[in-house]
Formats: structure tokens, C-alpha cells, sequence
């Protein structure tokens, strides 16, 4: 049986194949045991719950991995997305990349200063008889008490009462496993239940019968050293070694086959009935933008596809639904924008205005309730989360028996 999935085979079929020819990750029955207690909590007290899905995928290019595919996302969108929607009262699964951004951490974890830096010993009293201590207490420096006192309060809160559940993953394959059964633990919640796939997911894998086994070597080895590794060009092995004349260097050619496009079975089949499925597409192409946003609805009929561009991401969004008006803009106004080192004011408005061949109108801006505002401007997020809560709420209430 081929370890990779074919464009004829159904995706019940393709499901099937591909995960029979890989193994559960090893955290996975933990991980259940934990996401089922976490979803019967919430089903008790009928709360929604949202999946976050966060942060990018590795694609690895031999069994013991030393080398791999990866993707750039350090996991932003999911990781403030998530704190919007515990501020909105939703429960949080957050399935991130492992060392990626997190809720409420990422306010420090990723900051351009050193977390120590936040940090101080306390002063030595201004008293007769006072001296410097080896155990005087740390303490957050006076600058920083406010803002840190806020985030670790929404920190403490969603701990205490059980509202988020923080499951790390690494591997494309440990991703596919990780969603599939969380979807069906979810199934309880029927309608109450969320999934927001902001998650960078590899597009292309190696099959497992294509993995070399071993570190996938750079240069020739000899003939009694060389078995099971790639020096040959072979499609047996992730890649192989070939001459590239007249030059003595080699070059490494790796032969990837397409992820399957498990979102229709996420959609049919995995997740309850009843509930929402949001999924998001990253497009470098302002020309492209809408129409794959539009495809990939068609396509895996879910229900919202939020579309957004490399260079504008933190400015601005596009929700693309089945229901009219079919598109519609999100923006940050120009005057509350963050700063952005990869970003491109020049291409603010260019997907709208390319496709419909004028200047960009119909956008929802900030100034909505429940914005944040940080030292760098306002969080896109602030605007999604509340939007995307209207959405799900109309769903809810058409599922709910009259």
C-alpha cells in the first residue's frame, strides 16, 4: 500500500492511507486524556470553546530529523487571537507550535528585551542599620507594573477557572493527528464549539517509505559505508546527491508529495455538527488574494475564510463567507497602525482595489468595542475576535431548537 495519498482517492480514503503509515505522536493519549476533561468541563457549564490552532509545521526529511522543512510563523496571530476570544468568555484549546508564541507570555517571551530586563532586586531600605542582602526579593521594575499587572491578572483568571489548555505539537504529522482527535472530543459541544485554524500548516510532506533513516550526508561516502543513504539520486530515499558539473560541489534533491486537504474531513466528518470552521489564507499576491480565499470556501465548504497579505497582515483582513456580502474588509485606521519592519503601507487597500478595479471601500475600522490598543497601535485581532463572536452567535442561534 502506497504511503501517500493519490488525487483519486476519496478523503475518507485518504485519511485512511495517510494515517496508517505513521505513528501517533507519543504525547498524543496524554493530550486526549487532558482535552477531554477540559471539553466535559465546559460542556457541563455550556460554554463555548474554541480550537486555536497556532504557529507553523515542520516537514522533517529523515526519521531520526536532524534536518527539516519549516515554516516562518512564530505564531502571533493565534497566540493574541486566543486572548481575544477568553476576553469574549470563550474556553480556549490552543494547539501551538512547541516554543511558539503563547497567550499572555508572548507579551514577554518575544519582547526586544531581555525578560530579565522587566526584572529588578528589591532596594536596600533607607534605614541606620541596613545592608545588602544575597536574598533580597525580585521584584518587576516600577515601569513596567502596570502593563505586567494587567496581563498576569487575565493570566491568573483563565488558569483558576480552567479556560485554557495550552497542547504543543511540532511535526506536520503530529498536527494531523493532534486536530483530528481533538475534533471528535469536541463533538459534545456541538454548536458551542469553535475552530479558528490560524496554525501555518505545511503544504508538501515526505512519504515515509521516501524518509532516509539516518542524517542525510553532504558529501560521498564509501561503498561499505553508504548503505542506506542517499548518494545515489534514488527515489527510494527523501534525496540524493547529485554532480552538478563541472563543478565538484553537490546538491541535494528532495522529492515532496502534497499534504492531503484534511479540512474537508474536518468539516465532514471530524468536527460536531453544528459547529463553526474558520480557516485563513496567506497570499503574497495582492491578485490572488480574494479569489483563493473564495476557492477554498467552495472548496472545503466550511464557513469563513479570512484571508490576509504577507506585507499588511497586522493592518488589515478580508472575511470571505457564502452568505452575502460575501467580502468583507477589516482595518486598523491609518492613525492607530502599528509599526511594522515587513509590512507595506503601499499595499493597504491593494487586494479590494485590484479586484474590483477601484479604490478600496465597504472595510469595518477600528474604534469597535473591545479594541486594545498597545504602545505599537492596535491589535487586528481586537477587531477579528469580536466580528467573528457575531458570526458564531448567529450560527448558534440557528442550531438552538425553537
Amino acid at each position: 500500500m502506497t504511503s501517500a495519498p493519490t488525487p483519486d482517492m476519496t478523503p475518507a480514503e485518504a485519511e485512511s492511507v495517510y494515517f496508517n503509515n505513521y505513528p501517533p505522536p507519543k504525547s498524543l493519549p496524554k493530550h486526549e486524556a487532558l482535552a477531554r476533561a477540559f471539553v466535559d468541563y465546559h460542556v457541563q457549564a455550556n460554554r463555548r470553546l474554541v480550537l486555536v490552532t497556532s504557529g507553523g509545521t515542520t516537514v522533517p526529511l529523515e526519521n531520526q530529523t536532524v534536518r527539516f522543512i519549516d515554516n516562518f510563523s512564530a505564531g502571533t496571530r493565534g497566540a493574541v487571537s486566543a486572548e481575544y476570544f477568553l476576553q469574549q468568555g470563550y474556553a480556549v484549546i490552543f494547539l501551538h507550535r512547541q516554543f511558539s508564541l503563547l497567550p499572555y507570555s508572548r507579551h514577554y517571551s518575544h519582547s526586544t528585551n531581555c525578560f530579565l530586563d522587566f526584572m529588578d532586586e528589591e532596594p536596600v531600605p533607607d534605614v541606620e542599620g541596613a545592608s545588602e542582602s544575597d536574598h533580597r526579593p525580585i521584584v518587576v521594575r516600577s515601569e513596567y507594573q502596570d502593563q505586567m499587572r494587567d496581563v498576569l491578572r487575565k493570566y491568573r483568571y483563565a488558569k483558576r477557572n480552567n479556560l485554557l489548555l495550552l497542547l504543543p505539537f511540532t511535526t506536520i504529522s503530529e498536527y494531523l493527528f493532534e486536530l483530528r482527535s481533538l475534533a471528535q472530543l469536541m463533538r459534545p459541544l456541538g454548536s458551542n464549539a469553535l475552530f479558528y485554524l490560524a496554525a501555518a500548516v505545511s503544504d508538501f510532506f515526505i512519504p515515509s517509505d521516501r524518509m532516509s533513516e539516518h542524517k542525510i550526508q553532504s558529501s560521498e561516502l564509501p561503498e561499505h559505508l553508504s548503505q542506506g543513504q542517499a548518494t545515489d539520486g534514488s527515489d527510494i530515499y527523501t534525496g540524493g546527491l547529485e554532480a552538478q558539473q563541472p563543478s565538484r560541489s553537490k546538491r541535494l534533491v528532495i522529492d515532496l508529495d502534497p499534504v492531503p486537504k484534511f479540512l474537508h474531513r474536518l468539516v465532514d466528518g471530524w468536527a460536531p455538527d453544528g459547529s463553526m470552521v474558520v480557516s485563513f489564507k496567506l497570499e503574497t499576491d495582492p491578485n490572488l488574494l480574494v479569489y483563493k480565499a473564495q476557492t477554498a470556501l467552495r472548496r472545503y465548504a466550511h464557513h469563513l475564510v479570512i484571508g490576509n497579505l504577507l506585507t499588511t497582515r497586522k493592518w488589515e483582513v478580508v472575511f470571505v463567507t457564502p452568505d452575502a456580502p460575501h467580502e468583507r474588509w477589516i482595518r486598523v485606521p491609518k492613525s492607530r497602525r502599528s509599526k511594522s519592519i515587513s509590512g507595506s503601507e503601499a499595499q493597504v487597500g491593494l487586494a479590494e482595489a485590484k479586484r474590483a478595479g477601484d479604490s478600496a471601500s465597504g472595510e469595518t475600522s477600528g474604534g469597535q468595542q473591545g479594541e486594545k490598543t498597545t504602545s505599537e497601535g492596535v491589535e487586528i485581532e481586537s477587531l477579528i475576535i469580536p466580528e467573528l463572536v457575531l458570526l458564531h452567535s448567529n450560527m448558534i442561534a440557528k442550531h438552538s431548537p425553537q
